[in-house]
């Protein structure tokens, strides 16, 4: 008995496993026509509208040891005062409440709301504001960081001309 072979079987090297046009047909994109930007007509004056707003490309970039702040507001701690005196992030003394709130996982102290009663807090940073409120009430806000601004370096002064008329002009000034 003979056997006829497949006609498949013939395309079994070929790129695109299809009859036709091999760029064209049966590279899996469907309708589509491609994948990604394929379509798009992205050289030089034949970009489509669609893509005119877009940039290509990788953009931006992310600096690998930038701490991230995280900074709680007056009002969430009024919030929290219950809870905290629980797990020990903060205690009471007479009135007053005496919170640390690096125990609790807060890096700055914003100004956010207005505390009810004196609170005294112990904050790697705090904003101006909070810290005038807070203070407001008889409280205290203790940092125990200090935030190091680097300094823009100046530009260097700019060197005399060396110009004859105006080195004598200097001279006579002096």
């Amino acid at each position: 008995m003979k056997f006829k072979k497949r006609k498949v079987h013939k395309q079994r090297a070929s790129t695109f496993h299809g009859w036709g046009r091999g760029k064209a047909h049966h590279k899996g994109a469907g309708n589509r026509g491609g994948r990604g930007r394929a379509g798009s007509g992205k050289r030089s004056d034949g970009k489509k509208p669609s893509f005119w707003k877009e940039r290509q490309g990788k953009f931006g970039f992310t600096t690998k040891n930038r701490k991230i702040i995280c900074a709680v507001n007056i009002d969430q701690i009024e919030k929290d005062l219950p809870l905290w005196l629980k797990h020990g992030i903060a205690s009471k003394k007479g009135s007053d409440y005496e919170v640390d709130l690096t125990k609790a996982g807060f890096d700055k102290l914003l100004g956010t709301g207005s505390p009810s009663c004196a609170l005294f807090i112990k904050v790697d940073f705090a904003s101006a504001g909070a810290v005038e409120k807070i203070a407001e009430k008889g409280g205290e806000v203790t940092i125990l960081k200090t935030m190091k601004k680097k300094a823009k370096k100046k530009a260097a002064p700019k060197k005399k001309a060396d110009d004859p008329k105006k080195a004598s002009e200097d001279e006579s000034e002096e």
